[in-house]
């Protein structure tokens, strides 16, 4: 969905600005700016994506509210779109659980798998279809084949075997993109999240072509905390370039970070350099040994998609903290009784955040759609802004490589090179936890015994991200670039990742 400006990404591209909007605007004008959010996002009477402005205006109040960091109404109860308003007004995180939820009206209960007989059945004298359902449900009709739904069992077959591929598969798009089949259906059958399933990928989210599931932010939060004189550092994920435009430098968008009020711009990729190492250290001295595999620990859909559905492989996933986690506490060391805020693609990153233990560490998380909101309410023009290099980077080639598929991998590869050169590493990294889920099942047999393995939550790892704002080929293009300007190759090289150890 990313790959074009969708009338759905513009709205919730616009519903992060009016949030931020409010933010800066006068705190008690708080709860009458929420009433006048959908106005200001969909002026006029008439409706330009749905069937009524009306229900236009009560998905988009819906939107606003989980943007605001507040709970989704009840469909069947009457109350202000403001309702509750004092529980968010507080310059800290409102940590709430059921980060990603779906807007009730604002489904259309699309049907489940189904296979379908198109008008491009011919009524072979062969009919396989029919030949071959294991089940009867394929009869002749009039004019073509008819699949008797009530009795398909979704295996396939017949689509497989038809001559002129009449027929065809559709599922739900969030429930296709669901790597982790945490989507099912109410009594109206319409889509549901199971929360105990879901890992907050956002898959879901960026798949559904009606805009029928958001995420709850924490922007007016983090703008209060900044207009209250919090000292906060910001740490940006690797996949930052390019997010804001081909001539909008990495410098240019540190500054525009800066701008907003943070007190210093550092690289996740820093923390990537930090952890590498850990992890290669592991490989080394547990892998074949006390371990069977080791599995990275970047991604925290990953991780909770492994320690959910395969908990005894749990012990196989890396003890090291992820770039992020390790990039606050140098911060932190580094900044005494001061904040931190994680910038990234990166819904995820939220929940990880709201961990008991590492509350303390990460202050506030934001995706790159968040902080174009913020840069939009703020009016900043990135492009008439600072390009000054800094003096010494943040990180390697290595640890900025996190953010594409496979990158991870390679970069702990590299460390291990560095520390014993005799070793040589088998490694196979999943994008998508589709894929983790088929690596996952092959470790479980041992098919991967001895290797270095990645798993990645979104299919082209964080550049992909559902926070992010560009398509995975640009994203891809400006982070090669960012890599080869580090003067650093890999972690043992960067000062600032030895000087963490």
């Amino acid at each position: 969905m990313k790959e074009d400006y969708t009338p759905l990404i513009q709205l919730r591209r616009m519903v992060f600005a009016e949030v931020a909007n409010m933010a800066y605007d006068d705190n008690s004008k708080l709860a009458q700016n929420i009433e006048n959010s959908v106005y200001n996002i969909l002026p006029g009477e008439v409706a330009k994506y749905r069937s009524s402005i009306f229900k236009e205006r009560a998905i988009l109040g819906e939107r606003v509210r989980m943007a605001l960091g507040m709970k989704m109404r009840q469909i069947n109860e009457h109350s202000r779109l403001s309702e509750g308003w004092e529980e968010i007004d507080k310059p800290q995180r409102i940590i709430q659980d059921n980060l990603v939820q779906v807007i009730p009206f604002a489904c259309e209960a699309c049907p489940t798998k189904t296979y379908r007989v198109t008008n491009n059945c011919r009524k072979c004298l062969a009919h396989p279809c029919i030949q071959v359902c294991p089940v009867n449900a394929i009869s002749m009709g009039e004019n073509s084949t008819i699949i008797d739904e009530s009795k398909c069992i979704r295996c396939g077959k017949c689509k497989e075997i038809c001559p002129y591929n009449a027929i065809v598969m559709f599922d739900r798009p969030c429930a296709s993109a669901c790597g982790v089949k945490a989507i099912e259906s109410d009594y109206l059958g319409r889509a549901i999240i199971n929360q105990d399933k879901c890992v907050t990928c956002g898959m879901c989210l960026v798949s559904c072509p009606f805009g029928a599931i958001s995420d709850k932010s924490e922007i007016y939060q983090l703008i209060q905390a900044i207009k209250n004189g919090e000292k906060i550092h910001a740490i940006i994920a690797p996949s930052f370039v390019g997010q804001f435009g081909p001539l909008a430098t990495p410098e240019m968008i540190k500054d525009a970070v800066k701008q907003l009020g943070f007190k210093s711009v550092v690289e996740v990729a820093l923390g990537a350099d930090i952890e590498s190492k850990k992890e290669a250290k592991e490989y080394i001295e547990r892998v074949g040994k006390d371990l069977d595999f080791l599995g990275t620990s970047c991604c925290p859909s990953w991780y909770l998609a492994a320690t959910k559905n395969f908990p005894e492989l749990a012990k196989n996933i890396s003890s090291s903290a992820t770039p992020m986690v390790a990039t606050a506490k140098y911060v932190k060391n580094h900044n005494q009784g001061e904040k931190v805020c994680f910038i990234g693609p990166c819904i995820a990153k939220k929940t990880e955040a709201s961990q008991e233990s590492l509350r303390d560490l990460i202050d506030f998380v934001i995706t790159y759609e968040e902080l174009m909101g913020m840069i939009v309410a703020k009016n900043i023009d990135l492009i008439s802004l600072d390009q000054t290099k800094a003096e010494v980077e943040d990180a390697s080639l290595s640890g900025r490589g996190f953010a594409a598929p496979g990158g991870v991998a390679q970069a702990i590869v590299n460390t291990i090179a560095e520390m014993d050169p005799s070793i040589e590493v088998k490694r196979y990294n999943a994008p998508g936890l589709h894929e983790c889920m088929k690596m996952l099942k092959m470790a479980k047999a041992g098919k991967y015994n001895g290797y270095l393995l990645e798993g990645m939550g979104c299919p082209v790892g964080c550049i992909g991200g559902p926070g992010t704002l560009v398509s995975k080929l640009k994203s891809s293009k400006a982070l090669e670039k960012h890599k080869k300007e580090s003067p650093y190759f890999t972690a043992f090289e960067n000062p600032k990742a030895s000087e963490s150890n």
